[in-house]
């Protein structure tokens, strides 16, 4: 049995990121815990998000026209809960509320997830 990646993107999701690569430079994923936006992946630059102790690196996201892989962290306490979940980074039209680079485009990511065996 093939181990199933622990984060993917859909296509529309992939296409998003190399935009956004080609305007803002390397990229990276958080996943926190925390109110408002929380619940859904943030995009950041890479290493304008600063991540720990308190965070867990779950992917590098190779992506078809990126250079570099895209880091995809989850905070240590959320991870605890979704530890046996698929996580698949999908795109769909609406604005967050957060900071996420993607908010100027009209659209903003969102997780969709499903278990996986342990």
């Amino acid at each position: 049995m093939v181990d199933e990646p622990r984060v993917e993107l859909t296509p529309a999701a992939a296409e998003l990121v190399r935009r956004l690569r080609e305007v803002h430079g390397p990229l990276m994923f958080h996943q926190s815990g925390g109110c408002c936006d929380g619940s859904a992946p943030m995009c950041y630059p890479e290493g304008e998000f600063r991540t720990g102790d308190s965070d867990v690196l779950l992917a590098s996201l190779r992506v078809a026209g990126v250079a570099e892989p895209v880091g995809f962290w989850m905070s240590r306490s959320q991870y605890e809960v979704w530890s046996h979940t698929r996580l698949v980074v999908d795109v769909v039209p609406g604005r967050g509320s957060g900071f996420s680079l993607e908010a100027p485009e009209g659209v903003r990511f969102l997780i969709r997830s499903r278990v996986v065996g342990s």
